[in-house]
């Protein structure tokens, strides 16, 4: 189904151009989103689809309806901002119900919709509640009810949760996931928050220097990255070059990887992960331990190797038992191996 179409996208402030050429289609229904480093131009991209921001070219259309010169109250929307921008003289029923009120719906019907809002996210009987009374979550959830009040054909986030802590943070990403699924509103968020974009998207579009780097699902853009920057960006890698042999086999500081193709002057992306930290002469690379680190739930083992630092991660069931100064192999399997530029 038609969803959203950005086509050849550009959007220039004077000669610097904060989203360059950018095209995307989103299908209807989808969750996406829009995850790059600060000054990557995700939120500019945003304000475009918004309305806030006019693109220098290109199109932008939804459901097939040219969105450029509509207006942003007249482009069905619904948008939440990163700092909520809640009206704090309001009830939490009056933030929700302000939409339909100025579109001229009936006292009942705001009371109906604030009612059937507050259920669903989880606030029922807190319609009469001051927004100052309420907590950092609770109020996360009212500026989404009120987003979602007039039933928009396209749900807009900036940044939504960043403001809140860690534990209630990853609560919400569920809780939003959950929400957008149960609705199957097109929903499009903007992140820095890898771990988020991994959590709530059916689409990670990566984000770099204006341009999209890599749009796929979270398990491609993590096991198959197109390129270093990607691979680097998202979750943690061992970048490291790469050339080849004769065979055309790739070569990691003069070892040869059975099973693994590349092209000279690459290099290869290895997720800690994949990497088992075994006796010296029994893997694919030898070096020298510098570092155990002990996160409770993981142990971080960094080697060194032909002045490369490589992380090897393992649980605590199966920790290698080496320590700062000893010599140890790498092993990983040559589809644990991304040859990337």
């Amino acid at each position: 189904m038609s969803g959203l179409s950005i086509t050849n996208v550009t959007k220039k402030f004077g000669e610097f151009a904060a989203v360059d050429d950018v095209s995307l289609d989103v299908p209807s229904g989808k969750f996406v989103c829009l995850l790059g480093p600060s000054g990557c131009g995700k939120t500019t991209l945003l304000r475009m689809i918004a309305g806030l921001e006019d693109p220098t070219s290109g199109s932008i259309r939804l459901r097939g309806e040219e969105l450029t010169t509509v207006p942003t109250h007249k482009r069905d929307l619904g948008m939440v901002f990163q700092s909520l921008a809640l009206f704090p003289h309001l009830t939490v029923g009056e933030n929700i119900a302000y939409a339909l009120r100025i579109r001229g719906a009936s006292k009942a019907e705001q009371s109906k919709r604030v009612d059937e809002l507050l259920a669903m996210i989880h606030l029922k009987g807190f319609a009469d509640r001051p927004v100052a009374k309420l907590s950092g979550g609770q109020r996360q959830r009212v500026a989404i009810a009120r987003a979602l009040a007039i039933s928009p054909k396209l749900f807009l986030l900036d940044e939504p949760l960043s403001a809140l802590d860690a534990k209630l943070r990853e609560a919400m990403q569920v809780e939003l996931r959950q929400l957008q699924q149960s609705l199957g509103i097109t929903t499009i968020v903007v992140t820095h928050d890898q771990r988020e974009a991994m959590t709530m998207a059916d689409l990670v579009v990566v984000m770099g220097e204006g341009r999209i780097r890599q749009a796929a699902s979270p398990i491609d853009i993590y096991r198959k990255p197109a390129d270093a920057f990607v691979a680097d960006f998202i979750g943690s890698t061992n970048l490291l070059p790469v050339t080849k042999d004769s065979a055309g086999r790739a070569v990691i500081f003069g070892k040869s990887v059975p099973g693994l193709q590349a092209e000279r002057g690459a290099q290869v992306s290895i997720r800690p992960e994949d990497i088992d930290v075994t006796a010296p002469g029994k893997g694919v690379l030898d070096g020298t331990v510098t570092f155990v680190r002990d996160l409770g739930g993981t142990i971080e083992t960094f080697v060194e190797v032909e002045g490369h630092t490589i992380t090897a991660v393992s649980t605590p069931r199966d920790r290698p038992q080496v320590a700062a100064g000893q010599k140890v192999g790498l092993a990983f399997p040559a589809d644990a191996c991304v040859v990337v530029g």
